[in-house]
Formats: C-alpha cells, structure tokens, sequence
C-alpha cells in the first residue's frame, strides 16, 4: 500500500495501468511485500479504515506472523470494536481466548464497547455476563464504569429485575458507585414497581458519597404518582427544589396527575399555583389532569370555570374531558352549551371524541333521537360512534334497528369490530334469543368472535336450557382458535349445579383446577352442598381444603355451614364440631347459622347436654346471641325425646333473654303438652 503511494508520488503521475492498481480493493499480498512493518500502532490505524470485519480480522491476524510483532491491548480493541459493529461475537470469543493464550492483559475500554454492542444487539443477558468473565478469564478489574454499562443496558432491555442484584455485587466488590448508577437502579426499582426500595435507595445515596440529581427525582416522582404516593410524590418534588433542582413541567404534571387520582383537587390545584410561581409553564396535559381530577370528582362547574377563564388556548381534549363530566352527571344540556358555544369561542372544533361522549350520553338517557341527530351531524361517524348506537339499541331490545346500523355501517365502508359483535351477543342472549345469537356469532365478519363472544353464547344457551349445545361449544373451542378461560368453566359449572348435574360440573372443576384456575366461592359452595346432598360429604371436605389450599377462593362461613349440615346428615356429628373449631382457628367468623347447624346434629344425635352447654357458651362469649331457630331446635327435640318440662325451662330462658318464640315453636310445645294430658 505504501509502495504503490511512492510510487504514484514519485513518478509525477500514472503509468500505464496505474489507476486500476492504485483503485484496486486493499490486498494483504501487497501489504506483506511492503518494505514497511506494520506495528501495533500502525495496525490500530488500518483498522480504523472502512474494512469489512473479515477483511480486518485476516489484517489482525496476518500482523501476528511477522518476526518479534506482539500484539497489544489496543490492537485487540480495534478489532472487537469493529467486529462488535458487525455483530460476529462468536469471532470476537475466538480472538478473547486467543488474548489470553497469548498473555495479553486487556483493559476495561475493550469490555464496555463489547457489552456495548451486544446492548445494541439485543443480548442484554450477554452483556451482563461478560463482567463474570473480566477478573477470572482477564485480569481486568470493572470498576463502577464496566458495572453501570451492563446496568444500564439491563434496564434499557426491560430486565429490570436483574439491575438491583448486579448493584449489590457491584458495591460488595468494592466498585464505587456514581450517581449514574443509582439513577439506573432507581429507575429499574420503579418499573418493577418497588418504590420503596427505591425510595429507600434514596437515602443510602449520602453513605456513598452521592447527591441526588434531577433525574432520579423525576423518575421517583412519576413512580410515586403513578403508584397511589401521591403525597409522598409531593414531598420529595419539595425536597427537589430545597436541593436546587428545577422540576420541569412533565414533572409538576405527574404529581397534579397523582393528586387528582387520589382525589386531592385542592392540593393539585395549589400545586399548579405554585408551578406558575416558579416560572413553570403549565403545559395542556397538565391543564388536562386537574380538568379530568375535578371532574372525577363531580366539580364540573369548577372545572367549566378554569377552562373558561385560566386555560391558555383550551386544546379539544381539554373540552371533551369537560363535557365527558357534565354528560356523567346527566347535565346534556351544558354539555351541548360548551359545546356549542364555548368550543367555538375557543376556536376549537368538536371532534369524534366530543361527539361519541354527547351521544354515549344521550343513549344513557334514553334519547336515542337526539343521539341520531347529532350522528347525522357528524363529518365522518367511526367505529366506536356506531357501537355505541347498537349498544343503546341492544338494551332496548330494538333488534331491527340495531340492524339496520350495522347494515349503514357497511354501506360506509366500517364493521363492529369484536367489541361491538359481543354488545349484541350478549344482549340477544339476556334477551332469551340464543338461536339469534348463534346466527350472529356465525355470520361475524371480517371481526372474530374472541373468548368473550363464545362465553356470552355459552351462558345464553345454558339459560336457554341448552345445556348440551352449550357443553358441545365449549368444548370446541380449540378448534374455533379460543382457548376457554376461567369465565367458561364457571359458567358450565354453575348451569350444570343449578341443573342438579354435579358429576358433570365436579368433572368441569377438576379439569379448571388442573388449569391452575381457582374457583370462586359460591361455585365451591355450590360443589359442596351438591357433594353433601348426594351422600359424598369427604368429596366435599376436599373441595374446602382446594379452597383454603393453593390459591383458591377464600372459604366464607356459608361454606362451613354446608359442610357442617352435610356432617350432621350423615351422623358425623363429632366432625362437625371439630370443624365448627377449625373454622375459628382460620379466621373464619362462624355466623349462628354455624351455631345452629351444630346444635341441631348434636340434638339429632341424642347429645343434648352438649347441644344446650354449646348454646350457653355462644350467649355467654357473644358476640353473636342464640336467636328463635335455636331455641325452636331445643324446644322440638326435648319434646320429641318427652322431656316436656325441659322444653319449657328451655322457652322460659328464651324468653327471659329478650328471644320471641315463633307460632313453629308454641304449635311444637302445645302439641306435645295436649299430648300429655290427654
């Protein structure tokens, strides 16, 4: 290369062929019969040429056979740089190890473009495992530099949860940490939602000799916002200032946001004061967020006012979120004022929003007049401005017409999308018209019916009393491309329950709890209490322990009660005393429908010392009190058993304790007292 540059110089201009030799593509047989040796040097500054990364490697690895050429730290970063750009790792792993074999002592710069661009590259897991490989295979050190690459790339990528251990490890080795680095940490804390962690991460900053920047409090303040912290957001936007940190308006935004959210409007308000005090512009979203907050709030006046007199240049998402709170209150009326009169004050024009939130809540209101009058008003009516219209039409039971928007709809070139499709779904099947629904689902285009769709037919046919079709279509929903979830086994199961079919409906729950699906407690009640009535009372207690088991619902007392009186049928009374003290070991609140249960197995059982002892213990511990069942149950198995006068002692003590005997109780014991005299 340097020869044919001499030559070219020296001889004043180009020979024959000259040019095709000077412009032909660089060649490592010109460069070996250079009289000039490449040195390491040298060879950094070749790599640096526009080569091709195999083109470079042949270069690096040709430098290695002159005699006494050794190659150094920065030739082999030259080449990693340029063979990272190309994204060949695998070449650049065959030149590390070669490094090492040939005893060459690398320096950190080298490892950080390498994770560089495996960040780049999307292998942010291969880039944190390079410093695992630095000391060992290496001898390099990282220091915080290699340490906040690798974290950085790491909560870039989304793996947040790998940042904060790399930062513990990274202080545990004795590498300092920056401020940079707790602001990756931090940030990594909040998007897996561990703000305390890190605003706890916060506090340790001053142990390491760290102050914190405007960055890590903006990225606590959002966090804290947005996780319901909106007064702690507050008080460290305060401490943002005392430190000398100007918050900017994204920031002063997501604390107005938080405070509304929590429904501090007052505080919000007073905080944008103090923005506008500061020099600090609000900007429309956060005019947007304290005219939405007031409005959740039903302060649509006050939210009209601020629009109307302190927004600059009111923006029509700013109107809309104004008429959204008068239409939510049923004020159609100055909905339709501001927009009228004050959108055009304002310069602004309606958009689709505005007209979907007028006619959603003209539907509301029942006046599906005015809400076509306003459609037709419309430049371009879309997608959402019809379902709502077929919504509106579907709760009214007004199939036709519903019909004869969707037929508008294609004549203008839209379709219900699967929203839509499942509006009329379900209100063809509330309305008892499963046939028509299964019609509807059929012809759905170009939407697809979702699992939603497929389980509004579904509990439609089981109401219809098609339980079988409804069996036959949730069972083949594979082969529609659904996968049925949770919402479809319940609806299965509790038709089948209502159905007195529990086989099937227990066969339907087995395979749900194989799923990993839990149930909800009134279908496990609804298990239980047909397990007891067909004589299967341990099947049952198997349901409640899935309950209190592996994340299933949480069993209620109505739940025991089943139990209990399923116990107390089958002559197990003892269990369903034992079960009567499990209950309160679990936390669960025994109602005296618990008591009762107990108290009437224990007088079938023939047990009433222990039944009467049971009743005096509940009015003696409280808080509940023995009420007339209890004393019905006494009364009628003392006289069964010919214990009259124990029957009365029993309704004198009722009696006594404020319990008015029912006419079941006095028609029992008379019964039995005309029975003795006579």
């Amino acid at each position: 290369m340097w020869a044919r540059g001499r030559r070219f110089c020296s001889g004043g201009g180009v020979g024959e062929g000259g040019w095709g030799e000077l412009l032909q593509p660089f060649g490592l047989e010109q460069l070996s019969r250079s009289l000039n040796r490449v040195t390491p040097d040298r060879l950094c500054k070749l790599l640096e040429l526009p080569l091709d990364a195999g083109t470079s490697v042949e270069l690096f690895r040709w430098a290695r056979t002159q005699p006494g050429y050794a190659h150094s730290a920065a030739a082999y970063h030259a080449v990693v740089d340029k063979l990272g750009r190309a994204g060949d790792f695998n070449a650049v792993s065959a030149l590390l190890a070669e490094s090492a074999a040939e005893g060459v002592v690398l320096k950190e710069p080298l490892f950080i473009v390498l994770m560089k661009w495996l960040g780049r590259r999307g292998l942010p897991g291969r880039a944190a495992r390079v410093l695992d490989e630095m000391q060992p295979r290496f001898k390099c050190r990282p220091t915080f530099r290699s340490y906040n690459v690798a974290m950085d790339i790491l909560a870039s990528a989304g793996c947040h949860a790998a940042v904060p251990p790399l930062f513990f490890r990274m202080v545990n080795d004795g590498a300092k940490a920056t401020t940079f680095t707790f602001a990756v940490v931090i940030r990594a804390l909040c998007c897996s939602v561990r703000v305390d962690s890190a605003c706890a991460l916060l506090r340790e900053m001053a142990r390491h000799g760290c102050v914190p920047d405007a960055v890590i409090y903006r990225t606590l303040v959002r966090a804290l916002s947005r996780g319901g912290g909106a007064a702690r957001a507050v008080r460290l936007l305060e401490e943002m200032m005392l430190m000398g940190w100007d918050p900017d308006a994204e920031t002063f935004t997501d604390a107005v946001r938080g405070l509304c959210e929590s429904g501090e409007i007052r505080a919000a308000g007073r905080l944008v004061d103090r923005m506008l005090a500061r020099g600090c512009a609000p900007t429309a979203a956060t005019y947007g967020a304290l005219l939405r907050g007031l409005c959740r709030a039903g302060m649509v006046d006050e939210a009209g006012a601020l629009l109307a007199r302190a927004v600059p240049a009111p923006t029509a998402a700013q109107f809309n979120a104004v008429v959204q709170g008068y239409a939510a209150q049923g004020r159609l009326r100055e909905a339709e004022r501001l927009v009228r009169e004050g959108m055009a004050a304002g310069g602004c024009r309606p958009d689709a929003f505005t007209f979907n939130i007028l006619i959603h809540g003209l539907c509301r209101a029942g006046r599906l007049g005015s809400a076509w009058a306003r459609l037709r008003e419309m430049p371009r009516p879309d997608v959402v401005t019809y379902t709502i219209m077929v919504q509106a039409l579907c709760r009214r039971a007004r199939w036709e017409e519903a019909g004869e928007v969707v037929e508008e709809m294609r004549t203008r070139g839209l379709s219900l999308n699967a929203t839509g499709w499942n509006v009329v779904v379900a209100g063809l099947c509330k309305a008892g018209r499963a046939g028509d629904a299964v019609e509807v689902v059929r012809r759905m285009k170009p939407a697809r019916p979702d699992i939603v769709t497929f389980n509004s037919l579904i509990h439609g046919l089981c109401e219809a009393g098609r339980v079988e079709e409804a069996t036959g279509l949730a069972r083949s929903l594979l082969a529609e491309g659904v996968a049925a979830n949770a919402v479809t086994y319940k609806i299965m199961i509790r038709s089948l329950l209502r159905r007195g079919r529990w086989r099937e409906a227990l066969t339907w729950a087995e395979e749900m709890a194989g799923r990993g699906w839990g149930l909800d407690a009134a279908a496990c009640n609804g298990l239980m209490r047909a397990l007891c009535m067909g004589g299967d009372v341990d099947r049952a207690l198997a349901v409640l322990e899935r309950m209190v088991g592996a994340g299933g619902a949480a069993p209620n007392p109505a739940s025991y009660n089943i139990l209990m009186a399923g116990l107390c049928r089958a002559g197990r009374v003892h269990a369903a005393v034992e079960l009567l003290g499990e209950m309160l070991r679990r936390g669960s609140a025994p109602d005296v429908v618990s008591y009762n249960t107990v108290v009437g197995g224990l007088c079938r059982a023939g047990r009433m010392t222990e039944a009467k002892g049971l009743v005096e213990r509940l009015h003696v511990e409280g808080p509940l009190r023995p009420d007339a069942v209890t004393y019905n149950t006494l009364v009628s198995w003392h006289c069964k058993a010919g214990e009259v006068r124990e029957a009365v002692a029993v309704l004198e003590t009722a009696v006594g304790r404020g319990v008015c005997p029912s006419a079941r109780t006095w028609r029992v014991l008379l019964s039995n007292i005309v029975g003795d005299d006579s």
